[in-house]
């Protein structure tokens, strides 16, 4: 029975959604296109969590049936009414269909030529070797040196590439572990875990922090410097947290990692133009905007030259993980449709902040925030939360003992960062699960913990920020 229900489940209550009338819904103005989101909102985050078919599928499902029901270019039946107000307003197809190509893909796909090379040409071997000596034999500290490079990385260029570069990195060590051993778990999970922490170190790491420096404006100015003063002790607590945390579920069986990998640095020509385009990219993507060029645009400066070189040749091609690309498209998709529709911005709008204790809204705030960072994109997350916060914040006069605005953009900002329980929630998670060495069910144990940590924590540092008079 119970194998049934994997499967009845995620169809059952999306369809019984669909039947409802608009009247049962507790939001006001609903539409039916909005409707159609909720249940293909349901349809995916109940496939993700009982997988009763693979979840780069849920993602395609996601899109087909956006395609479907919500675009101006869907099945004839499902568009009459349009033009009426409880109808809604359609999607572009155009739109969807982007998805595939959206700038995040690209960098997946950027960060995925580098890994190739980096493999075919034994840099990820070497790497390894010069990066990871340091911290001895011990997986336990192995893994911490893998975290605090990761993070450290994060810090200054895109969580997807420095996931990409350091996974790299990290296969010839896992290797060292058998196949049943926990250590392959917990060194797949330190990656994106550290990816996404060190982010929220300085306010280019991640681009929720971006958003918010939009807001923190006037008597709210936060510099760079005065970001990093609060937000890089954070992430060295949180860090420490993860690196305890993964430890304790996941501790290797495996007591020494011999870290004497033998080999040198390749001196062919194409060795070296992998070296070189390696070292390019990371420098470009660390430079940040300062070059004119995006991360997106960086990352397929890799893809042209190894392609033009033959570095990277039509059988390597045959290696990406296009389930990964998959994947995130159909995350990527699904955020598309609670923010065009209006469906997010209706579900925010319907909580009658105001009428509750300013505790209560900070609380309600960060902890909507982490949920919804779990199933959508952190920067639309972020970009849809945040004007709404900041006027709210604006306008409650009792969150000003608290520190006012501020803090509320602060919670929801770190909120943002720390929602990584599922392979969809971020690019460094989806990466990491495609590894095969960590299953849905072991992220979703880490990462919950870590939100919700992560939430509370980032309460008691703007509690300090505003004792010390940073904030207030």
């Amino acid at each position: 029975m119970r194998q049934y229900l994997k499967y009845l489940i995620p169809l059952v209550i999306p369809l019984f959604i669909l039947i409802l009338p608009l009247s049962a819904f507790p939001f006001d103005g609903i539409t039916i296109i909005q409707q159609r989101v909720i249940a293909i909102f349901l349809l995916a985050a109940l496939c993700w969590v009982f997988e009763p078919i693979p979840i780069y599928a849920t993602s395609v499902v996601i899109i087909v049936l956006e395609l479907l029901l919500l675009s101006n270019k869907g099945i004839i039946f499902f568009r009459l009414g349009e033009g009426t107000p409880e109808f809604g307003a359609l999607l572009s197809y155009k739109d969807i269909m982007a998805t595939f190509a959206s700038p995040i893909i690209m960098l997946f796909l950027g960060g995925f030529f580098l890994a190739m090379a980096a493999t075919k040409y034994r840099l990820d071997v070497n790497l390894a070797r010069v990066l990871l000596k340091p911290f001895g034999s011990d997986p336990k500290f192995v893994m911490l040196g893998l975290m605090l490079i990761t993070g450290i990385f994060s810090m200054f260029m895109s969580n997807t590439a420095t996931t990409a570069m350091m996974l790299s990195i990290l296969t010839p060590v896992i290797a060292v572990f058998s196949r049943n051993d926990p250590g392959r778990i917990a060194f797949a999970l330190c990656i994106p875990v550290a990816a996404n922490i060190g982010g929220i170190g300085t306010p280019i790491g991640t681009p929720p922090n971006a958003i918010a420096l939009k807001y923190l404006v006037g008597d709210n100015l936060i510099t760079f410097g005065e970001w990093m003063a609060f937000g890089v002790p954070f992430v060295v607590i949180m860090m420490a947290l993860a690196w305890f945390l993964i430890n304790k579920l996941y501790g290797a069986d495996t007591k020494s990692i011999d870290l004497n990998i033998k080999g040198k640095f390749l001196k062919t020509p194409k060795a070296i133009t992998v070296y070189i385009t390696f070292g390019l990219t990371i420098l470009l993507w660390l430079m940040g905007s300062a070059h004119g060029m995006n991360s997106y645009t960086v990352a397929l400066i890799p893809v042209a030259i190894f392609s033009i070189t033959g570095i990277i040749n039509k059988e390597d091609l045959k290696k990406i993980s296009w389930d990964v690309l998959w994947l995130v498209s159909g995350g990527i998709a699904l955020g598309l449709a609670l923010d065009k529709t209006g469906l997010a911005k209706l579900m925010v709008n319907s909580i009658p902040f105001d009428a509750y204790s300013p505790y209560i809204v900070l609380f309600g705030a960060a902890f909507l925030c982490l949920v919804m960072a779990n199933f959508m994109s952190h920067t639309a997350t972020a970009n849809l939360l945040m004007p709404i916060m900041a006027a709210l914040g604006a306008s409650m006069t009792s969150l000003a003992p608290l520190g006012g605005q501020m803090t509320l953009i602060l919670v929801v900002t770190f909120a943002a960062s720390l929602g990584m329980s599922l392979p969809i929630s971020t690019p460094p998670n989806a990466l990491a699960h495609a590894t095969g060495n960590v299953e849905s069910s072991q992220m979703a144990k880490v990462g919950v913990i870590m939100g919700v940590v992560g939430v509370l924590g980032s309460f008691v540092l703007v509690w300090i920020l505003n004792i010390v008079g940073f904030i207030g």
